[in-house]
């Protein structure tokens, strides 16, 4: 039995009108102290529709996404939980999904996660018993109330809004393609793309295959902090390719920060201009965020 899910979440709301989109991403805290995580948090909460946390991102082990989720659902910030098939197999996935719609977590952000060997628990078991297109099969079945394997869920289904991740720079079309259509046949309500650096590619996607889909697509735009930062990127983050002339920007900057801020702001516009949506990582500079959403000239939310 599927449950009626209304009101939809805050996010999906925002998805009917219309809004510009605005997410942004939390890393949850390498302990238990999630004091910090929720000073962030705060900050952000009137400039984002929707935060997203991180599900040991980059496989190093960090608080349970779903415990953090939980922690902003209950101070009154919209949380998307970032699920990862990496460390899970299908039972212990379809138990964060029944618990995270018992808890009212709507958003879900179906991935198949980093590999292990990236992490600081290299020598750990990968499981990746699904990925990232089954895991949202899995959600659709769950809010059709069904299980894993397809039976009636005798205690009732679940109300979840899940999305998807896009490489709308990815140097295959045809497996983008691929991809992404799988991701909508299977019950992606919305698409965050890895970082964006050629907005130019990203409108070739939005042209041929993210307008017509009728799915919002949010890209996703990186706080740049030195040249050093950049270049670390574009040697260690695949897919990725930061122009020579925004490096050369930071590298004479007197102050890279401050030129990763207008940069950021910038991208923020043209984004603007071509899609529904921006994605805001600033890797532990989260609360540079409101600056560089007054710099692209966002206000706050007005509620």
């Amino acid at each position: 039995m599927a449950l009626t899910c209304s009101p939809p979440s805050r996010f999906a709301q925002a998805i009917q009108r219309g809004e510009f989109l605005l997410t942004a991403e939390i890393t949850p805290p390498k302990g238990s102290d999630t004091t910090a995580m929720l000073a962030l948090a705060q900050q952000l909460k009137q400039r984002v529709h929707a935060i997203n946390i991180t599900d040991s991102n980059r496989a190093v082990a960090r608080m349970s996404p779903l415990a953090a989720s939980l922690l902003l659902h209950q101070a009154g910030i919209e949380p998307i939980l970032q699920l990862a098939c990496r460390d899970r197999n299908r039972l212990a996935l379809q138990g964060d999904l029944l618990g995270a719609s018992a808890l009212g977590l709507r958003n879900v952000l179906a991935l198949t996660g980093d590999p292990i060997h990236i992490g600081d628990c290299p020598d750990a078991r990968a499981v990746f018993d699904l990925e990232s297109v089954r895991l949202l099969q899995l959600i659709q079945r769950l809010n059709n109330g069904l299980d894993c394997n397809g039976k009636p869920l005798p205690d009732g289904g679940t109300c979840l809004f899940p999305g998807a991740a896009v490489e709308p720079q990815s140097p295959s079309f045809s497996g983008l393609e691929r991809r992404f259509y799988r991701k909508l046949e299977n019950g992606a309500q919305f698409f965050q793309s890895q970082m964006v650096t050629d907005f130019e590619q990203l409108e070739r996607f939005m042209d041929k295959l993210g307008r017509p889909a009728g799915k919002p697509i949010l890209a996703g735009i990186f706080l740049l902090k030195s040249a050093k930062n950049a270049l670390f990127i574009n040697r260690n983050l695949p897919g990725v390719r930061i122009p020579d002339e925004v490096i050369q920007r930071l590298a004479n900057a007197p102050h890279p920060l401050e030129e990763g801020i207008r940069i950021a702001a910038e991208q923020v516009r043209q984004a603007r201009q071509i899609c529904h949506g921006v994605h805001l990582m600033a890797v532990k500079a989260e609360h540079l965020i409101p600056r560089i959403l007054d710099e692209a000239g966002i206000p706050p939310l007005s509620s």
